[in-house]
């Protein structure tokens, strides 16, 4: 192991904590399937390492500049809050928290570290219903202990003994975890934290920590297919889905939430934000079988929105082959118009080209003049019912009384109006004919909620981003304008970006964004859509 220095950094601010969260980051990603293999409490080949690198990004990437320390990571926390994923994920956002609930000032010695890191831990721990040995837990434990001792030698000292002892925390794993030595892994979680606080010693001192990559290489030799391969992070097999949601409610209320969905389940972890007393945003997590009885949990004692179900059977590998057909070219496909459909849809959009593309993917399209023909032809194909997408306030107009008429002459139709562009591509990807027609419906319309879109206008001084019809930001350039949207939006937390151009864009604008949000995002999936040949400049879209 290299020999790191004593000296260097002996204070952390807002500088050097954007330093710690960017490498940390950095390695992070750069090692993130490697840890994602290693995850199989109980089983394997899960998603460990991409929540958190997520989790960092959405606290992180994006923020307000010029921050202090304490207004930082008050800022992150609460961002984190909002856009954890899985397991990990919220763990890590609670331990945000407790750093911001500790760091109160904008500059930190050991002692203060010490602190947080202690704060940090007993947050984690006490979000999670039960905690178990062998976790990123217990690693949290032993580094917040070491920094503790360890402090008074200074923030160098502090940081290089918590990055030791988390290493050391880590290598012991597979003797607390049974699931862990039958696989031959340590655990996935407490080696990402243990890579993130090694990035801080690396901050500080300039200095590289391997102890994390030395356990990384040496387990990774295992093939994953050696390993029991079911995706999940945490929690018995007895349970099929990972249900998230946010909800708004008191902290009381939580509380109750906490106790009935333990009794639903496992691996029950429920994060708030700073004094929780009043009405506040939590972070809900829980594996069950009752799906609905979990998210009815929530309901009855707040407002539940944003909620994520993953079925656990559905394999990572398939997961990952399948999702960009899901979105795009598998769904559609489905809705080829043959005798046996039980439902077809129709998008109504002015966007020629958006038509051309959604036609040929099977989808029926219409403008705001032929609406009501065309869904006269999908009734007479035999469809027993009919979704209707209009993205302008013209086509809504004339598909309502298309609508209204059919509903007369007693077709079982609806309509899903004012919608964007990108936010109609969204609700055609999850369309899907074989379910009932109450959930499809509302399958599409949680899919149009979850689709957060922006635009970019030319304007009389430049270039403005634009989100919910506000301009954010003016720029000299609309490279500059799209660049700025696309962070704004994906640090809201995001696994796909839709790129629309619109009139007056070019193939250098949707380049230029494209690599940058490679870089800038690279756990974000990218999909262009033809160009339009109308406003916005640009329209992005973020789920």
């Amino acid at each position: 192991m290299v020999e790191i220095p004593e000296s260097g950094r002996q204070a952390l601010d807002a500088d050097t904590m954007r330093e710690w969260a960017a490498r940390g980051i950095d390695t992070l990603t750069r090692h993130r399937r490697g840890v994602d293999e290693l995850n199989v409490f109980p089983v394997a080949d899960s998603d460990t390492a991409t929540n958190m690198v997520a989790t960092l990004q959405a606290a992180f990437q994006g923020g307000t500049p010029g921050l202090g320390l304490e207004a930082l990571l008050d800022e992150a926390a609460g961002r984190a809050l909002l856009s954890a994923r899985g397991n990990s994920g919220v763990i890590l956002a609670q331990m945000l928290r407790g750093l911001a609930d500790v760091w109160n000032s904008d500059e930190i010695d050991a002692k203060g570290f010490a602190a947080g890191l202690r704060s940090a831990t007993d947050a984690a721990t006490g979000a999670v219903a039960v905690p178990t040995a062998g976790t990123i837990l217990t690693v949290a434990e032993a580094a917040a202990t070491a920094a503790g001792k360890a402090a008074p030698f200074g923030l160098v000292s502090a940081a290089r003994a918590a990055a030791e002892a988390a290493a050391e925390a880590v290598a012991a794993t597979p003797g607390q975890l049974p699931a862990l030595a039958r696989a031959g892994v340590v655990d996935a979680g407490g080696l990402a934290l243990t890579v993130i606080l090694e990035a801080l010693v690396e901050t500080l001192t300039g200095s590289v920590s391997t102890g994390a990559l030395d356990l990384l290489e040496r387990h990774r030799v295992r093939a994953v297919s050696e390993v029991e391969e079911v995706p999940r992070e945490t929690g018995s097999e007895v349970y099929g889905y990972e249900v998230q949601y946010l909800l708004e409610a008191n902290a009381a209320a939580a509380a109750d939430l906490r106790h009935r969905l333990t009794a639903l389940g496992d691996s029950v972890v429920i994060i708030g934000s700073r004094a929780a007393k009043d009405v506040t945003t939590f972070n809900v997590h829980v594996h069950v079988n009752d799906i609905g009885a979990a998210i009815e949990a929530g309901i009855e004692r707040g407002r539940v929105h944003r909620i994520s179900v993953t079925r656990f059977d559905d394999t990572v590998a398939a997961h990952a082959a399948a999702a960009h057909d899901a979105r795009m070219h598998a769904a559609p496909a489905r809705r080829h118009h043959d005798a046996e459909a039980a439902r077809d849809l129709v998008v109504v959009t002015d966007a020629d080209r958006l038509r051309e593309f959604l036609a040929g993917e099977g989808c029926r399209t219409a403008t705001a003049a032929t609406v009501g023909a065309e869904l006269a032809a999908a009734l007479a194909d035999g469809a027993a019912s009919v979704v209707v997408l209009s993205d302008t306030d013209a086509a809504a107009r004339t598909a309502d009384r298309a609508v209204e008429s059919a509903r007369n002459d007693g077709h079982q139709v609806t309509a899903l109006f004012g919608v964007t562009r990108v936010q109609a591509v969204a609700a055609v990807a999850v369309h899907d004919p074989e379910r009932q027609f109450d959930d499809d419906v509302s399958a599409m319309s949680e899919a149009i909620k979850a689709c957060r879109t922006g635009e970019v206008h030319a304007i009389p001084s430049g270039f403005s981003s634009v989100i919910r019809g506000t301009a954010q930001s003016v720029f000299g350039e609309p490279a500059d304008a799209a660049r700025d949207l696309a962070d704004r939006l994906c640090a809201d937390g995001a696994e796909l970006l839709t790129i629309l151009p619109g009139a007056g864009s070019n193939a250098g604008i949707v380049t230029a964004l494209s690599d940058h949000v490679r870089e800038a995002w690279p756990l974000v999936e990218i999909q262009q859509l033809p160009a339009g040949d109308d406003e916005p400049l640009l329209l992005l879209g973020a789920e």
